[in-house]
Order: structure tokens, then C-alpha cells, then sequence
């Protein structure tokens, strides 16, 4: 693999975990979902629940759980975090030259500090800051003298990356990624929607998700279906985004009653 591939798929797998890391935090707060409805839309569907609400919590950091609901989530973000945090110091290790002070320094942690925080060191600025640290060595920014105040010009912050530690962020990138997505079943897959027959015509629903789309959900029975949805380019009904909602509703209202 060329190194221009290498810092592309590098950065790309960082930047899907900075976009997915505040769903991760939502779901290690939610009961594990099943396949229906997909998660994206049942936190969409309760976006008025104050116990999923992650804006205020800044940075998007793990916080104590004494009772997490999905322990699955759990794990999988503390070794998200574990992979990243540990890629951060490596680079740092072999790379910074910047000097105590300077915000673009990459702080190792310090267990005997007189603060939690302090100990900490970088890794209390959370998984996107993170992130955002290792993509910047990765694009072998800060790697150029800089100019003083009196013209002379100072040793870069940074050294560019070696073609090795290159490879190495791009293989625990993609790992961290990897487990993320699979986690919040992002990844690519396809899945039919257990005991959910189509509410028009009893054809069988599939679920499609993808890390790079929104999930989409299609009937078997094709164009004799007569949901109001367009077909797809395999002549199957599909509803995307933006008819998720409706068909969640649908579904709902084919479901027998409940009796006592």
C-alpha cells in the first residue's frame, strides 16, 4: 500500500469515530437494541429523554457508570479509547518536539500528579481531541520551522511521521474503528427484521446499514409491494431515511393487541 493510501484510510477511519463516539457514549446509557428499530432512529424517536441527551458534555469523555445499561457499549468504548489514547503517546514518543505549554503538545499521563486531570495528561481532553492530535501527525502538520518574533526561526513542533508508525496508525485506526462500528451495528450489513412482516403486502423486511449511509430498509416482494415508497435499482420497495418514522409507525399499528 502507497503512503498516500495510507494517510487517506488513516484518517478517514479517525474522523467516523470522532462522528460515532457521542452514539457510542448514547448507547452505553440505553438498554441493547435489537434489530428494529435501527439505534440511530430510536434515539432520533426519543430525542426528548434527558438521559440521552450528550450536547452539555463537553468534551465527550466516558464517564462512571455504576449501573450501565449496555455493558457491551462499555467495553467497547473503554478499548476505543485504550487503542487511541495509546496510538496518541507512540507518536508522540517518536515525533513531538514541542515544548510544556504549547496546546499542540501531546501530554503523557502522570499518575503521581496532584489531580485527576493533571494524571491524565491529554487523555482528560477525550477520544476527539485525540483523534484529532493523531490525524494532525498523520498529515505531518507542524512539521516545518517556525519563525520567531525576531525573525530567527525555531525547530519544528513536530517530526513527520515514518512510513512505519504511519502504518502502524493506520492498523490500530482501523481496529478502533472497526469495533465501534460493529458495536452500534454500523457496520456493513444486512439483516432481516425478525417477526416484522411488511404492513402491506406481509413481504419480508430486510435492514441495510453501512458506515458511510443511513440505514435503509427494503420489502422482498418488489413492485407489486404497494408501500408509497420508490423501488430501489433491484426493483425492491426501500425506505430510506427520511421514511423510517412512517414505516416504524406502520409497523406499530399492524401489531395485534395485547390482551390480558
Amino acid at each position: 500500500m502507497n503512503y498516500a493510501t495510507a494517510v487517506h484510510e488513516t484518517v478517514a477511519a479517525l474522523r467516523s469515530i470522532r462522528e460515532q463516539w457521542a452514539e457510542l457514549l448514547l448507547a452505553i446509557e440505553t438498554p441493547p437494541a435489537d434489530v428494529w428499530p435501527p439505534r440511530q432512529l430510536a434515539h432520533t424517536m426519543r430525542a426528548d429523554d434527558e438521559q440521552l441527551d450528550v450536547v452539555d458534555r463537553a468534551p465527550l469523555v466516558l464517564r462512571e457508570h455504576p449501573a450501565p445499561a449496555n455493558l457491551d457499549a462499555l467495553d467497547a468504548g473503554l478499548a476505543v479509547e485504550r487503542l487511541v489514547f495509546d496510538l496518541a503517546d507512540t507518536l508522540a514518543a517518536a515525533v513531538q518536539h514541542v515544548s510544556h505549554g504549547d496546546p499542540r503538545r501531546w501530554d503523557y499521563q502522570h499518575p503521581g500528579a496532584a489531580d485527576a486531570r493533571g494524571a491524565a495528561g491529554s487523555r482528560a481532553h477525550g477520544l476527539h481531541f485525540a483523534c484529532v492530535w493523531v490525524e494532525g501527525r498523520v498529515l505531518d502538520e507542524d512539521t516545518a520551522p517556525e519563525q520567531q518574533l525576531d525573525g530567527a526561526l525555531a525547530a519544528p513542533p513536530f517530526a513527520p511521521l515514518p512510513p512505519h508508525l504511519l502504518h502502524e496508525a493506520r492498523r490500530t485506526a482501523r481496529l478502533a474503528e472497526g469495533r465501534l462500528l460493529r458495536t452500534l451495528g454500523l457496520d456493513q450489513r444486512t439483516t432481516p427484521v425478525p417477526d416484522r412482516p411488511c404492513p402491506w403486502c406481509d413481504g419480508e423486511l430486510t435492514l441495510h446499514t453501512d458506515p458511510d449511509e443511513a440505514p435503509r430498509v427494503t420489502c422482498s416482494t418488489g413492485e407489486d409491494c404497494t408501500a408509497p415508497v420508490p423501488l430501489d435499482d433491484r426493483g425492491r420497495r426501500v425506505w430510506g431515511w427520511a421514511d423510517l418514522v412512517a414505516l416504524v409507525g406502520a409497523l406499530t399499528a399492524a401489531e395485534p393487541p395485547i390482551t390480558m
